[in-house]
């Protein structure tokens, strides 16, 4: 399998996290060509601010391994890490990280901040980016416009509400 295929992975477990009412982000680890652990953002509904994808999917491989260091283990995620994320990586010790979209609000793979530069760290995570890029930050832009689309409506009936 290639990249782009365990991107697609990835945007499948985007979609069922999007099907769950949850920001679409989707995540597999790999580790020797097979995917070893998978995860789509969860914060809302398991009311946990750590659920995110990557968090999920590092979690199922590290109980599919049965070891909390995913050494030699590849991570493919739909969206650009945050700082949260990037530390929980490099303490999994995955090997390679490749993203699809970059997040300018709160990347920490160098859209905001760049975790991975700081040579000082003791372990170093290849980053890799831009695999469907732009099928993975489409998902995420429809999610957020169609959000805003229901604000306004529920926004503007309540407006009609109140001059009733």
């Amino acid at each position: 399998m290639t990249d782009t295929d365990y991107m697609r992975a990835a945007l499948d477990m985007a979609s069922q996290g999007l099907a769950a009412g949850e920001v679409p982000v989707g995540a597999v680890v790999v580790l020797n060509g097979e995917i070893i652990g998978r995860g789509f953002n969860a914060p809302i509904s398991r009311h946990d601010p750590s659920a995110h994808a990557e968090m999920m999917a590092l979690r199922d491989a590290a109980q599919h391994l049965g070891n909390y260091r995913l050494v030699d283990c590849e991570l493919f995620v739909t969206l650009e890490p945050c700082l949260m994320c990037a530390g929980a990586i490099m303490h999994a010790r995955i090997s390679r990280l490749v993203y699809g979209a970059s997040d300018p609000k709160t990347g920490a793979c160098g859209s905001v901040v760049d975790a991975f530069a700081y040579r000082r760290i003791n372990h170093h995570t290849v980053v890799g980016s831009g695999v469907l890029a732009e099928q993975c930050g489409a998902l995420i832009s429809e999610f957020f416009a169609i959000r805003r689309a229901q604000q306004r409506r529920t926004s503007a009936s309540k407006e009609f509400l109140d001059e009733a």
